[in-house]
């Protein structure tokens, strides 16, 4: 697989390593979160079949197939995504996962008493990105057998001004990074809606809508940088357990944008 993949059009220009989205500039303004400065070490992931931390459940998350052991944000992240096609404005990636089988666990032994990690389900699971008249469109398409539970989370981060003022607003709502950082490691939650918009000090504003998720959390520890999650379910305020009574049913095949 091709190790870059560049998006473009006459304003925007888009960079996609290995299925993670590390640039987005219009009009040579960077949108998207550096690797390697302050905050995170990505750029971007997907929080697939779970999000949060199942610690709480002692890594197990119980289903109609039997107990299934996960790390944090489940395990779609411990595989790789394999290039299906790509052309000047689209690229499309795929990742494949049989029932069972054994993922290795790259928070063990350090963050994790977990070195293996597996769900009982088959799945594929697709990204395809496509640049369209200055907006990036991100769709995910989950293929499964119907009925199998599951959460889903996308997990982009921005780059701020390092001013700390930037806002967001959502429903009329304002939150201010101040908020998000009072939330810690749980995230603050922003619930039933399906677009929010940050307000960046020397940027436009940039708007973020969803279909199929409904939900988003903000999680930063930082100035320069935050993440802005469309999220299916929001778990760390709540006591549930880890069980498909508490996610979501697949229909076998699920859109998300």
């Amino acid at each position: 697989m091709k190790s870059i993949i560049n998006l473009k059009n006459k304003n925007s220009f888009v960079k996609i390593e290995k299925g993670e989205l590390i640039s987005f500039k219009r009009e040579n303004k960077e949108y998207i979160h550096q690797k390697g400065n302050k905050g995170w070490r990505n750029s971007d992931d997907e929080m697939f079949p779970v999000i949060g931390p199942t610690v709480k459940n002692n890594y197990r998350v119980h289903t109609k197939n039997g107990i299934a052991i996960l790390d944090q944000h489940g395990l779609l992240r411990e595989l790789d995504y394999t290039l299906v096609s790509s052309n000047e404005n689209s690229a499309n990636f795929i990742k494949k996962y049989s029932k069972n089988t054994a993922i290795k666990n790259s928070k063990f032994p350090v963050k994790s008493n977990e070195e293996n990690l597996f769900w009982p389900f088959d799945f594929s699971f697709e990204k395809n990105f496509k640049l369209e008249n200055n907006v990036l469109k991100i769709e995910f398409i989950i293929n499964s057998k119907k009925g199998m539970p599951f959460m889903l989370g996308y997990h982009p981060a921005f780059l701020l001004s390092n001013t700390g003022n930037e806002i967001l607003e959502s429903n009329e709502t304002k939150i201010t990074l101040k908020d998000v950082f009072k939330a810690g490691s749980n995230a603050f939650p922003i619930l039933g809606t399906d677009k929010v918009t940050l307000k960046n000090i020397d940027k436009n504003d940039l708007e973020i809508t969803t279909k199929g998720f409904n939900n988003f959390m903000l999680w930063t520890e930082v100035d320069n940088m935050l993440c802005i999650e469309p999220i299916t379910q929001y778990t760390s305020h709540t006591d549930q357990k880890f069980s498909e009574e508490n996610m979501s049913l697949s229909q076998g095949v699920n859109f998300f944008l």
